[in-house]
Formats: structure tokens, C-alpha cells, sequence
């Protein structure tokens, strides 16, 4: 039974690529069980009941050379641990090539869009597989929620044209309105602790020859947000101590107008964020102006200072 998972911190695209993903390779002869790397978040939870599915299970521990299907990620740094020891069979991911080795080939599909959804779609369509009803909902879920409802740059038309094929198929006849009741669902943060805000939709990134931790909080409240700044800032200290990271950034998007405000916790930081992106840190927040995409904007810049200061 292949294990088919996404990245660790799982966001909506992560959950539902792991779960249409099993039940594709199941379909085509390879019996697969969706699992997940960590706790789901609010937006997430919603789809799962609207689509009326359950999680998939927690995934804690592997044997040695246990077979699995990555989805979403290919970075071991944002994988299972032990991964190295595990085989690799399939990879499904709409991010750049990261430290990915496998003991033997692998079934490799990469392509520049802006969710793993997209990608899965046209591998049924190419496989001559209809979708379903509920898989369709799950994909069209992660287009919309990974584009932010086609605002993000990383949306291609690709996106839109499966967005476009998934709607009538999931019974969804106002994508928009949907949209907006998955938005709402995550800027309900009620009384989170901060430190599980953080951790939301945080990754950990190999820069020169240190790490990062990248936290993003896409909201329609951006306010309330900003009115934890200050145990945010705490915990974004604690987790850079307990984890030994040279760096912690905490972007907070304002989904309906486009912009990223971003928690700078230290001095080392700012003089980073200064560097990188020509933004000035005031009371511990850095204006990123209308950097909305990490994966696009934030790590590439990031990725470009640090190899000029090796």
C-alpha cells in the first residue's frame, strides 16, 4: 500500500491533492491510503465538510523503504522524517526541484502552475478517468484556495481552465461566493494560540548556509492578526530558539487587497528583509507591498540574497 502525503504544516492543496491522488493511483491499479503530515487548518477543515470527507489519518511513522507518493512538496526538510529511508515512487508537485533523492525511478510530475489540484486534474483527464463529484470539490477547493481566488501571481491559465472544468462537475455554480466562504472559514482565527498561528502555513527553507522559517496567514481580517502582534512576536522568537533557525518571517496577506504586511521579530531580520525586498522595518512590521506569494515572490528574493552574500 503506497503512503501518498503532503508537506508538513498541510494547507488546503496539500490535504485534497493527498486524497484525490490515493484514490487515482488506487484506481489505476496502485492501492494507495491518503495520509497527513500535521493538523488540518481552518479553511481546510471546512472543504473536508463541505465536501462531507474525513481527514486523512496522521501519519507518524514508516518502516524503512515503505513505499510513497509525495504531493505538494519534494523537499525532505518539509517531509516525513526519515524520508531518505523511504522509496519514492511517485511525485506529484507544482514547486521547484528541492533535495529529492530516490533508491530507484520514479514517476516525476512538475509543472509551473499554481496548484498541485491542476496538475491531478489532467492526469485523469490524460488517464481518459472521469472525476467525481466530491474529488472534483476537493480539487476546485485547492485551485481556488493556492491562487487565492486567481489574485496570487503563481495563477496561470491553466488554473482558471480547471477551475472552469471542476465547477459544474462539483455542483458548485458560484465559484466566487465559494471562494469567499473559504476565505471566511480561515480569517476565523477566534482564540488561536499564537504559536499554532504561526505554524499554520509555515515552512522551513535551506538558505546559504543556514534556515528559515516562512509563516504566511492569509486573511480577509488582517486586523485582528495585528492586534496578537506582540505574542506573535514571541512566539516567533521561541520557535527560531527551540528549532535553532538563523530567521523567522511571519507574512500576514490581506487576501482582498493583495498586500503582505510582514512580522519581523529581530534586528537580524530587518537587516535581511531590508536587503532583499528595499523594505524598512517599523515597530517590527515590514511592508512587502503586494509580495502575496512566497513560493513566487518571498523565497526567490530571499534565495537570490543569500547566494550574493555566501
Amino acid at each position: 500500500m503506497t503512503a501518498v502525503f503532503g508537506h508538513l504544516n498541510p494547507d488546503t492543496d496539500a490535504i485534497t491533492a493527498a486524497l484525490v491522488y490515493a484514490h487515482l493511483l488506487s484506481r489505476q491499479g496502485t492501492p494507495a491510503q491518503a495520509y497527513r503530515l500535521g493538523e488540518l487548518n481552518f479553511e481546510t477543515a471546512f472543504v473536508l465538510e463541505q465536501a462531507g470527507v474525513d481527514a486523512p489519518p496522521l501519519l507518524s511513522e514508516l518502516p524503512a523503504g515503505s513505499e510513497v507518493a509525495l504531493v505538494d512538496h519534494n523537499e525532505s526538510a518539509q517531509s516525513v522524517a526519515g524520508l531518505k529511508n523511504l522509496t519514492v515512487t511517485h511525485v506529484v508537485d507544482h514547486h521547484k526541484l528541492g533535495d529529492l533523492e530516490t533508491s530507484q525511478p520514479a514517476v516525476l510530475r512538475f509543472e509551473p502552475v499554481g496548484c498541485t489540484a491542476t496538475i491531478l486534474m489532467r492526469l485523469h483527464r490524460e488517464a481518459g478517468l472521469s472525476i467525481d463529484a466530491t474529488d472534483a470539490r476537493l480539487l476546485l477547493s485547492a485551485v481556488l484556495s493556492d491562487t487565492l481566488h486567481f489574485r496570487s501571481p503563481t495563477t496561470t491559465a491553466a488554473d482558471r481552465e480547471a477551475a472552469a472544468f471542476l465547477a459544474p462537475i462539483a455542483g458548485v455554480t458560484d465559484v466566487t461566493a465559494y471562494a469567499m466562504q473559504m476565505f471566511a472559514a480561515k480569517s476565523d482565527l477566534g482564540d488561536t494560540p499564537a504559536e499554532k498561528l504561526l505554524k499554520m502555513d509555515y515552512k522551513v527553507f535551506p538558505f546559504g548556509a543556514g534556515k528559515w522559517g516562512l509563516g504566511v496567514i492569509e486573511t480577509t481580517n488582517p486586523g485582528y492578526v495585528f492586534g496578537r502582534q506582540a505574542e506573535l512576536l514571541v512566539a516567533m522568537q521561541a520557535e527560531k530558539a527551540a528549532s535553532g533557525l538563523d530567521g523567522v518571517l511571519l507574512s500576514v496577506v490581506d487576501i482582498l487587497n493583495e498586500t503582505n504586511r510582514t512580522l519581523v521579530p529581530s534586528d537580524a531580520e530587518a537587516a535581511v528583509v531590508q536587503a532583499a525586498f528595499g523594505a524598512s522595518t517599523e515597530a517590527q512590521v515590514a511592508d512587502l507591498q503586494k509580495r502575496i506569494s512566497r513560493k513566487k515572490q518571498i523565497v526567490p528574493a530571499l534565495e537570490a540574497y543569500f547566494a550574493a552574500h555566501a
